[in-house]
């Protein structure tokens, strides 16, 4: 069975700003409104249900408010130095920004591409929901725009 949480319809969104090093267009600062999507797939459990809708719903929920309205960088990234004190100093290819700490998140990731911002996403749902053994896998989507999502997912089996 499948179990599938639109973002774009329950209102599951944020907005927040990245930039893409190297990346003609995406290496200027600029920002998307995010939708957030899952997918769960398993057989019927307790209340012959996959899962509860509540306990998912908040949790994304609580993913978006927690990233919106923020600078989204990746402290992985090897042409990104990151600089961490008073503020927020970044240098990248030529380019310098400071931003006030509190307007950013500083993503465990290599980039804050929408693949690695749902990658991300996930992690932060793994951390934050106990699944039952009846459900075999997750997946998670990240709109960036109409038409234009990334998706990863996770085997919950192993």
């Amino acid at each position: 069975m499948r179990l599938e949480i639109d973002g774009r319809d329950a209102g599951i969104k944020f907005s927040a700003c990245h930039l893409i090093p190297g990346h003609e267009k995406c290496g200027r600062l600029h920002g998307h409104a995010y939708i957030i999507r899952m997918v769960l797939h398993g057989e019927k459990g307790e209340r012959a249900m996959v899962m509860d809708f509540v306990p998912l719903k908040k949790a994304l929920r609580d993913i978006a408010d927690e990233l919106d309205h923020h600078v989204l960088l990746p402290g992985n990234c090897p042409s990104m130095k990151i600089k961490v004190g008073e503020e927020i100093a970044v240098k990248v290819k030529g380019k310098s920004y400071l931003f006030p700490v509190e307007d950013v998140i500083i993503l465990d990731a290599e980039e804050s591409s929408a693949e690695e911002i749902a990658r991300v996403i996930l992690e932060m749902v793994l951390q934050k929901v106990r699944f039952p053994k009846n459900v075999s896998s997750i997946e998670i989507g990240v709109d960036e725009e109409l038409g234009q999502s990334a998706w990863v997912s996770r085997d919950l089996r192993c």
